[in-house]
C-alpha cells in the first residue's frame, strides 16, 4: 500500500509532459519524461481543511489542452471519452500533494494541492465526479483537470484536500467508487460502504454460462482457488460473473490483478458483490 505523499513515479511527470505534446494531437502521442523544474512550495496545510467546500459542477467546454482523442503512457494506449456522462466505476484511489503543487495539469492549469480536483485517464477535461471511499461511505466531488494516475490498478489520483475530506490520507490509497456528475447535479447519497467480504476482483463477465465455466476452468487450473462463477440478472438477461476473492485490502487487490493479467486476464477490475 503506498503511503508517499505525492503521485506514484510511473506517472509523476505526466502532468507536465501531456500539457505541451498532446495538446490538439489527433495522432497518438509517446511521452518522455522531462525534467522537473522547481516548484514553489505549498502553503501550510488550511487548519480546517474538511470546510473546503466541493465544486459545484457546471457546463464547460471541454480544455484546448488535455484531450487529444487518444495517447500513449508507457506503451499502453488511452482513449480519451467524448463526454463523461453516465460514467461509473470502482477500483483503487490514490492521491498526490507537495511534489505536484503549482506544476501544469494537462489542460494546463496550476494544480492546487488544496483545491479539490482530481487526475483520470480518460474522462474529458474538465470533469466532475462524485468519489465515495468505499471503506467509511465519506464522499466528496472534485473537478477533474488532469491525466493519471499511471500505476497499475489505480483508477483516479485526488488533491490533497479531497483525500482527507475521504480519511485517506494516511494510508496512501482506498477502495472508491467513482460516479460522474453533470452539470448542475446534486451529489447523490453515496453507497453504503461494503464489508471487506463483499469486494472482489472481477476476470470477466459473460452471456452464457459455458465460456464463464471455462473461464473459471482454467483460473482454477493456474491455482487461482478462490474463484467461482455468480449468476445475476441485468435489464432481463443472465449474466454470468467470473470473480475472485473476497479482497480485504488494496494490497492483496494488487497481488490478484497482477496475477491475473500475468496469467492472461488484462481486464480484471475491483467489483463489489
Amino acid at each position: 500500500m503506498r503511503t508517499r505523499t505525492w503521485r506514484s513515479a510511473t506517472s509523476n511527470w505526466f502532468s507536465l509532459a501531456l500539457a505541451l505534446v498532446v495538446a490538439g494531437c489527433s495522432a497518438p502521442s509517446v511521452i518522455q519524461p522531462p525534467k522537473h523544474p522547481p516548484f514553489p512550495p505549498p502553503s501550510p496545510i488550511p487548519a480546517e481543511i474538511e470546510n473546503i467546500p466541493d465544486p459545484v459542477p457546471r457546463a464547460e467546454p471541454k480544455s484546448a489542452r488535455g484531450n487529444p482523442p487518444f495517447y500513449t503512457v508507457l506503451g499502453k494506449r488511452y482513449y480519451v471519452l467524448n463526454s463523461a456522462e453516465g460514467y461509473l466505476e470502482r477500483g483503487v484511489a490514490s492521491w498526490y500533494g507537495p511534489g505536484f503543487h503549482a506544476a501544469s495539469t494537462s489542460n494546463g492549469e496550476r494544480y492546487d494541492m488544496y483545491a479539490m480536483t482530481g487526475a483520470h485517464k480518460t474522462l474529458p477535461l474538465p470533469a466532475y465526479v462524485q468519489v465515495t471511499n468505499l471503506s467509511n461511505g465519506k464522499h466528496v466531488v472534485v473537478r477533474l483537470n488532469d491525466r493519471g494516475p499511471f500505476k497499475e490498478g489505480r483508477i483516479i489520483d485526488l488533491s490533497y484536500t479531497a483525500a482527507a475530506k475521504l480519511d485517506m490520507i494516511k494510508a496512501g490509497t482506498t477502495f472508491v467508487e467513482v460516479r460522474a456528475l453533470t452539470p448542475m447535479q446534486k451529489a447523490s447519497p453515496p453507497p453504503a460502504p461494503p464489508a471487506t467480504s463483499d469486494l472482489y476482483v472481477q476476470a470477466g463477465a459473460f452471456g452464457a454460462e459455458a465460456n464463464a465455466s471455462k473461464l473459471l476452468g482454467q483460473l482454477r487450473s493456474k491455482g487461482v482457488d478462490n474463484a467461482f462463477v455468480r449468476e445475476d440478472q441485468v435489464e432481463g438477461k443472465t449474466l454470468y460473473r467470473v470473480r475472485v476473492g473476497p479482497i480485504p485490502s488494496v494490497n492483496e487487490f494488487d497481488k490478484v490483478v497482477k496475477r491475473l493479467r500475468m496469467l492472461g486476464f488484462p481486464d480484471a477490475r475491483l467489483a463489489a458483490n
